[in-house]
């Protein structure tokens, strides 16, 4: 996840985004919620996604993939289909009917649509209406086809195809396509413009009679773009197999599986998901996989996080989940979750307070899960593909820790670290992992838990630190396994950057300035170079943050006011 800081000199530096850098302390950082999977729906074919109709009838509607959608009424699931598409669909494997969606007016207008791999293998969006006598049942003879996008390769490949649609709170429908199946992008589907697979697309789909009933939002991104499709909003996705809409802030959450390497979950703020590169087939991950015709890093949007593919701390396959929003639970709200299909495991993502994210990963759920989905009243279900389950998912407490102060310092040549908790209970041990890259890390050290329920105080001295900059956190492990992860903090042994700026990509206001030297001042200035912001010092050194006001979005420069020289930085916010 790099992006890049402009010096004063023009020397360019990767820059790790999100970073909590050097003395950073954590202040009142609680234990995250500890999940629980009830099953809540049995007896299913197959299911792969859940939906509302957000029409008041707080009916839940399970997409099958074979073709077949059900109905749960909230007490029971219905005996007779909601609808049964299996003629009309090759399914198995990465095929089938894989998503629904409900047009914003469906309970004036009865308009629904779906997502499946016809016969043929191609990619196809369609849009059926209920009857007007029984709104438990479609009318199987209104399809009407809007897109249809055939796969690559002879025969075609039966991989990638997506899966999700969603309608956004601009009332457009927006679907994710794969990049079109076999590995490795043969085809580099993912970053041409010309191809339809490999994006997330953004349509409207008001257009009732007239063929291709769809039309193109005057407001997507490359509509004077001949290079690239005008359905288009965003490129670069791999297989985007689920992703979703954070329904209180519009924040655009996407998982979206990986190559060989890593899997990952990318997020845009609400406003700011138009034209978004996210990166495939140049990077996997925060990792290059083939750079053959990329542009520079700088183009490119990178995850918030990116997991191996191991069975202890990562999987193979991740499935995206959805912010919870409901009001049962008040410690899982703000929560993002999500899983990994293969390896059972599953995390929690939230923000930390500072620009950056908590993460967190539990052990012990159910298995193959395939999709999360979202009632009315915003509880959210996890789906399992081969138990046929729908579970609701529950948070029961907090996992049994209190983590009130995380810091990294410099002794000589040596690095001590110091957390401090204020509450524990049935921990295991601390994990201190270390990096010279902030992405791949390596355990460095074990110390065992106290278990103090008045909590207690850590340290470690890393004896060799490199000469450069080096990346610590700290992985806390309960003794069931399940496990939670700290920010970053960094100590610098490099002559560069005695003063740096991270995040460079702004997203929530706040900045972190780490200074080697006094610090009087800083000024922001517009890249017209009038001046937006001020705020005046004492001789401020070492790690500090400091906040925004309210900023149009876009470049804006930094002048860093300190005595003999001053450094200047760009940052952008979002």
């Amino acid at each position: 996840m790099f992006y890049y800081l402009l010096s004063r000199k023009c020397k360019w530096a990767p820059v790790f985004l999100c970073l909590l850098l050097t003395n950073f302390t954590y202040n009142n950082v609680s234990g995250q919620p500890v999940l629980n999977y009830t099953p809540f729906i049995t007896g299913l074919s197959s299911p792969l996604d859940i939906v509302n109709a957000s029409d008041g009838s707080n009916r839940l509607f399970v997409v099958q993939r074979n073709g077949v959608i059900r109905i749960h009424n909230g007490s029971s699931l219905l005996a007779t289909p909601f609808i049964n598409i299996q003629d009309s669909i090759q399914f198995g494997g990465e095929q089938g009917l894989l998503s629904l969606a409900f047009h914003p007016d469906y309970e004036t207008n009865r308009y629904f649509f779906v997502w499946y791999t016809d016969k043929e293998g191609d990619l196809t969006l369609a849009r059926y209406r209920t009857t007007l006598a029984d709104p438990n049942i479609a009318d199987q003879q209104s399809e009407v086809v809007l897109l249809e996008i055939p796969k690559p390769g002879t025969p075609y490949f039966t991989n990638h195809n997506g899966g999700k649609i969603l309608f956004g709170s601009d009332n457009y429908l927006y679907v994710s396509t794969g990049d079109g199946g076999s590995g490795g992008d043969p085809f580099d589907l993912a970053q041409n413009g010309n191809s339809l697979l490999g994006k997330m697309l953004r349509i409207d789909v008001n257009n009732f009679s007239t063929p291709p009933y769809y039309s193109i939002p005057p407001d997507n991104p490359f509509v004077s773009n001949p290079s690239v499709r005008d359905e288009i909003w965003a490129l670069g996705l791999r297989n985007p197999w689920r992703w979703s809409f954070d329904r209180l802030t519009g924040d655009m959450w996407i998982a979206d599986v990986g190559q060989g390497d890593w899997e990952e979950v990318n997020i845009r703020t609400a406003g700011n998901t138009a034209g978004v590169n996210y990166g495939w087939r140049c990077y996997e991950g925060n990792s290059t996989y083939n750079t053959t015709g990329c542009g520079p890093s700088s183009n490119y949007v990178f995850p918030i996080f990116a997991y191996p593919r191991d069975f202890a701390t990562g999987g193979r396959s991740v499935t995206g989940g959805h912010v919870y929003r409901g009001t049962e639970f008040p410690l899982l709200s703000g929560w993002y979750v999500c899983a990994d299909y293969v390896s059972g495991n599953t995390w929690k993502i939230a923000p930390n307070g500072t620009g950056g994210w908590r993460i967190s990963q539990q052990n012990g759920l159910p298995g193959n899960i395939a999709g999360f989905g979202e009632a009315e009243n915003g509880a959210l279900y996890a789906i399992s593909l081969s138990s046929g389950t729908v579970y609701r998912v529950e948070a029961n407490s907090a996992l049994p820790l209190k983590l009130t102060e995380f810091n990294a310092v410099k002794k000589n040549n040596q690095v001590l670290i110091e957390w401090k908790t204020s509450y524990e209970s049935n921990l295991l041990h601390f994990e201190i992992e270390w990096s010279k890259d902030g992405i791949m890390f390596s355990r460095i050290s074990i110390q065992p838990a106290s278990n103090n329920t008045n909590g207690s105080r850590y340290s470690f001295l890393h004896l060799n630190p490199a000469n450069q900059k080096n990346f610590y956190r700290i992985r806390t492990v309960e003794q069931n396994k399940d496990a939670e992860l700290s920010g970053i903090v960094v100590i610098n042994y490099s002559n560069e950057d005695k003063i740096s700026v991270n995040p460079t990509l702004v997203t929530q206001r706040t900045i972190n300035i780490n200074a080697n030297k006094p610090v009087q001042g800083i000024r922001l200035f517009s890249t017209a170079g009038k001046e937006v912001y001020r705020q005046d010092f004492q001789n401020r050194q070492g790690s500090f943050w400091i906040q925004f006001p309210h900023l149009p979005r876009g470049a804006y420069f930094i002048h860093i006011l300190s005595k003999g020289e001053n450094s200047i930085q760009k940052i952008v916010i979002q």
